[in-house]
């Protein structure tokens, strides 16, 4: 099967930015995928999935592959966890919102979280309360070079906050395939972080369930983030970075605003939005709300890098640049970009 040539790829990415593939296909098994690979062995390779975390600065003088692995299976159960395999082409939010459908809890707060099946181990994909890695089983992947199927382990995979082995060290070597969970079968309600707890009274819940946690969610997501359909962006552009319990001391005393939250080794998580928020491009200016052209900041939430239409990825990465460079002036706080930059 040979690719199409000189394919555009903003409708492939939440963005939207003009940048153009020499070559791009799709792939929905290992065969398409192995043949695929073969033929284009000489040329760079660049994987895609939902497109919803990444950048691109430039066109892509090489292969771009689309994987669209779908289907989702009930491996096994036991008395209290059901096992469900995913593919790494499904959409993240329809399959959350499937294993809503079937009461299998643990997903609900990662609901509305844009992007496919495939980026949520290889993001370590998080969000109030609950990281990827507590629901994480196994997943499977194709390694490039020796052309098999590889097992992964929750151990495997090196999980940090937004980070798993396939960001770094094996970044560039592995093609993930699909993704097994471990979901509870009676749920455990996780609804203390943010504001969940408020919105479900807002929403006069009177019997609390996992399609309730979910639909709070929905809500509380739609109304601070920009739906990328309209407005392209990613979502978070950079880490909610963290500090010694030194330097938030002192970074405490001069801004007795700033927000942070205790981490479990003694150091403390700064909130990004808010560092980005009291900085800005000049004396009396947040970067807030801030627009440039058609490449801004948004006006809800100061952490969503956005494309008002007709932006190019080289100057939303430049405004990244200048943001992290002025938080660092103002705080000595070294911002760290969420979306991978190609």
């Amino acid at each position: 099967m040979k690719p199409a040539e000189n394919i555009s790829l903003a409708p492939y990415t939440s963005f939207g930015v003009e940048s153009r593939a020499r070559f791009f296909a799709a792939f929905r098994n290992t065969d398409e995928l192995a043949a695929l690979l073969d033929w284009g062995v000489q040329y760079p390779l660049v994987i895609l999935g939902g497109g919803s975390n990444l950048l691109f600065t430039r066109d892509v003088d090489g292969l771009v592959l689309k994987n669209e692995i779908k289907g989702i299976s009930e491996l096994h159960e036991d008395n209290d966890y059901v096992y469900i395999r995913a593919g790494a082409g499904e959409n993240w939010h329809q399959f959350v919102l499937y294993c809503i459908s079937r009461n299998w809890s643990g997903l609900e707060n990662l609901s509305l979280i844009p992007g496919n099946v495939g980026a949520s181990p290889m993001q370590n994909i998080g969000a109030y309360g609950v990281e990827l890695e507590d629901l994480f089983w196994d997943l499977e992947a194709w390694h490039i070079r020796d052309q098999k199927t590889v097992t992964f382990t929750k151990s495997d995979c090196g999980f940090g906050y937004r980070e798993s082995v396939f960001k770094n060290k094996y970044k560039g070597q592995f093609v993930l395939l699909n993704v097994t969970y471990r979901l509870r079968k009676k749920p455990r309600f996780n609804i203390s972080y943010g504001a969940i707890e408020q919105e479900l009274e807002k929403m006069g819940v009177k019997e609390l369930s996992i399609k309730a946690v979910s639909e709070a969610v929905i809500r509380i997501r739609s109304s601070k983030l920009p739906d990328p359909r309209v407005t392209g962006n990613a979502g978070s552009f950079f880490k909610n970075p963290s500090v010694s319990a030194e330097k938030h001391a002192y970074l405490k005393k001069h801004f007795p605003d700033m927000v942070a939250y205790p981490n479990a080794d003694g150091t403390f998580k700064l909130a990004a939005g808010w560092l980005i928020e009291q900085s800005g491009p000049g004396p009396g200016i947040s970067w807030k709300g801030f627009r440039r052209g058609d490449a801004g900041c948004h006006d809800r939430q100061a952490l969503v890098l956005v494309n008002y239409g007709k932006a190019s990825g080289s100057e939303i990465f430049q405004l990244s640049e200048e943001i992290m460079q002025s938080v660092y002036q103002k705080f000595e706080v070294l911002l760290e970009r969420e979306v991978n930059i190609i």
